[in-house]
């Protein structure tokens, strides 16, 4: 795979106004280096000590999988549920879990995901600052072993940091959904659909066109103290390497926050109930409208005026769409 780009030197001015709208993943080495939860691998008791030291008696959800899935958060064989179960505990539990498996060769997958760090360990995103954001954007902290987050993507900029551990990231950029051959999206592992190709075992009898998008694929291994951005909508891998792992990923949204029933996803389901069943021509004809109307925002052949939802609509107008479309769907 094509190594994902590497960016020295980066500050918040730099991030800001190149990285971000490049809308290309970015690995920054080492900006994270000076966090006193890196530089806590190297003093007694590691990470994990350090967290102690912070408060480890916050509740949390414990991912809790059989060895010998290798650590891959999946569906089970026939997709009628997941491979792995939930716990409750608290990150203490999890502390402890992870030591006592730490020497074993396959031990059971033990995770805590997306635990927000505001109420879990508040000091955290104090001491360690990620200045290429603003403060108000706290982390969401990814603690356990040798876990494979599979191919995913969010709604949401985002910047992950290495603290503890080596992580594998494998990215596609968004065109390349249609070669994924993506899930459900009611029922998934962890809340975003997934894709059913394994890049690290692809079966290509079974998912021949996933060897398009491996041919578009990026990679990087980050080690404690590494970053990087994955932009808007890639498509992210995540395989875990050590016994004992963390990361701190930051999510913002860089445009404007839609408004209750505009969002992209809110389309999505809309359009796939509304244009799902109809036959192929008349699928083909609402693709070619779509591209026109949607995505190529062909409008100067119209007066200003005269644009309708294709020009720049008032609040009140998209207020007045909004409940004219839910009286409809209601009907």
């Amino acid at each position: 795979m094509r190594p994902i780009r590497e960016i020295d030197g980066i500050d918040r001015e730099r991030f800001q106004d190149e990285i971000l709208p490049s809308a290309r993943p970015a690995v920054l080495r080492g900006i994270a280096a000076d966090w006193p939860a890196v530089r806590a691998a190297n003093e007694a008791g590691g990470v994990p000590a350090y967290i102690e030291r912070l408060g480890s008696g916050a509740p949390c959800e414990m991912i809790v999988g059989a060895p010998e899935f290798g650590g891959r958060i999946f569906y089970n064989a026939d997709m009628s549920g997941l491979n792995f179960s939930r716990e409750a505990g608290t990150l203490g539990t999890l502390l402890a879990r992870l030591a006592a498996v730490a020497n074993e060769k396959t031990p059971p997958a033990l995770a805590v995901q997306s635990l927000a760090s505001r109420d879990a360990l508040p000091a955290f995103a104090a001491e360690n600052r990620l200045d290429l954001l603003d403060p108000t954007v706290t982390p969401r902290l990814w603690i356990g072993n040798r876990i494979v987050v599979a191919t995913h993507h969010d709604l949401m900029e985002n910047i992950a940091v290495v603290v503890a551990g080596r992580r594998r990231f494998t990215l596609f950029p968004p065109e390349q959904a249609p070669n994924l051959y993506i899930g459900p999206f009611e029922f998934t592992p962890n809340g975003a659909p997934v894709s059913l190709a394994d890049p690290e075992a692809p079966d290509l009898g079974r998912f021949p066109r996933f060897a398009a998008a491996l041919e578009q694929a990026e990679s990087a291994e980050l080690g404690p103290g590494d970053a990087i951005f994955i932009p808007y909508m890639w498509w992210h891998h995540v395989r875990s390497l050590d016994a004992f792992s963390m990361l701190a990923n930051y999510w913002w949204e860089a445009t404007p926050k839609a408004q209750p029933g505009l969002a992209p996803i809110d389309a999505l389901v809309h359009a796939s109930l509304a244009l799902g069943d109809l036959p192929a021509s008349q699928r083909e004809a609402w693709r070619a409208l779509f591209d026109h109307v949607v995505f190529d925002r062909a409008q100067a052949h119209i007066p200003a005026e005269r644009r309708g939802i294709r020009g720049a609509l008032s609040e009140a107008a998209k207020a007045r769409l909004r409940k004219q479309i839910g009286a409809l769907m209601l009907q």
